[in-house]
């Protein structure tokens, strides 16, 4: 099992504690990525304080967030997972999601012929290069776990065979049904801020499809954001992809003029949880707002193309990134009208029982000669 960063562990915590009590796998847990970074949270301590063994650290991330730096971090990505799997010698590589770091992870794997199952394939997000990396890997993976019927449907149309592929909803619902969240005053103490009546949870990643971008559009949500009265605003901070760092500079300043605002790194999957189901709407560009965010029946503004493409529901309002389009999309997520509609709001991202689900199918899914696959075409 590959985790690079603290939202892809938190999704991967259940999946995790199915191996590990299964008698008949055995875990290895490979760290890289943000975990292993100060700057980022140094998140690794998190899975060790969840009683969780790590085998293996490969260091990777460079610290820089230019189209270069993300490039050679990925090179020495694959130089140290080739050296790790050559260690290790797994019978399969779980992956879930899209990043770089598990784009380096799914070639090293490839080239040493292990087969890989990949969680959260078929899904599109049209404004970031984790979409051809979410293709690509699903290209080099053997055994499919899809949130959603229409991601199974995209990832067999991509010439998966079919009894390979399987929905079985998305790990961060699970979470939610699994994890016992926080009351409001233990969040409010744990972010060190009180939060008002209008509260907001930001989280802002760079569209890296679109180099140059980000941070006039962080900018323009900054400004909608600071015309707001008797509004909290709690930052979650922004990953390391290509001007992540920009959008990560621009929030400390920021919060460093607004009493009420505050930034945090990485809160931990439970605090993160319990404070999204605590405001009163999810603003940004993250896919938290648009696959946990609903089961909590909480809305979000979606803001940009970063997330085009991902199936919704009606909890999400999505706009462009223009100033006119923030403050209509905040004025409706505010609006009476849509906060008592959130209570019938369906999620569509599914996520009954995720983890015994996907560990089922490792269980008895041969996996000899699983990593020479033909391509499955579809009946014309």
């Amino acid at each position: 099992m590959i985790t690079g960063s603290r939202a892809e562990y938190g999704l991967l915590y259940w999946i995790l504690r199915e191996i590990d009590e299964a008698r008949e796998l055995e875990l290895q847990i490979v760290v890289t990525g943000m975990h292993l970074s100060n700057e980022f949270g140094l998140t690794v301590k998190e899975i060790e304080e969840d009683g969780f063994r790590i085998e293996r650290k490969v260091e990777m991330l460079l610290s820089s967030d230019t189209a270069v730096g993300v490039t050679k971090s990925t090179g020495l990505g694959m130089i140290g997972f080739a050296d790790v799997f050559q260690s290790l010698k797994p019978d399969i590589v779980v992956l879930l999601g899209d990043r770089f770091e598990l784009v380096a992870a799914a070639y090293a794997a490839l080239f040493a012929v292990i087969p890989i199952a990949h969680i959260h394939g078929g899904e599109l997000t049209e404004g970031a290069f984790d979409d051809a990396i979410r293709h690509s890997i699903t290209k080099m993976a053997n055994l499919h776990f899809t949130s959603a019927d229409e991601y199974r449907r995209r990832v067999i149309q991509l010439g998966e065979n079919p009894n390979n592929v399987f929905n079985v909803g998305a790990p961060g619902i699970e979470n939610i049904n699994r994890h016992p969240l926080l009351k409001r005053d233990d969040v409010e103490r744990q972010i060190g801020l009180k939060l008002e009546q209008r509260s907001l949870l930001v989280t802002f990643h760079s569209s890296t499809m679109d180099p140059g971008s980000s941070e006039e559009s962080f900018r323009t949500l900054l400004n909608v954001l600071d015309r707001l009265e008797k509004t909290s605003v709690v930052f979650t901070k922004a990953n390391a992809d290509t001007e992540g760092r920009i959008i990560n500079q621009m929030i400390d300043e920021y919060v460093f003029t607004r009493a009420s605002a505050v930034a945090y790194t990485s809160l931990g999957q439970i605090p993160y949880l319990s404070l999204m189901k605590s405001v009163s709407g999810v603003v940004g560009n993250s896919s938290s707002g648009i696959i946990e965010a609903p089961s909590l029946k909480v809305g979000t503004v979606n803001i940009g193309d970063r997330q085009k493409g991902r199936v919704r529901a009606a909890s999400v309002i999505d706009c462009k990134t223009d100033e006119k389009s923030i403050d209509s999309a905040l004025r409706c997520l505010f609006s009476a009208d849509f906060q008592q509609g959130l209570d019938s709001v369906v999620n569509p991202h599914g996520g009954g029982s995720v983890a015994e689900k996907v560990v089922g199918h490792l269980r008895k899914s041969p996996l000899e000669g699983l990593a020479k696959k033909p391509f499955f075409d579809l009946a014309v």
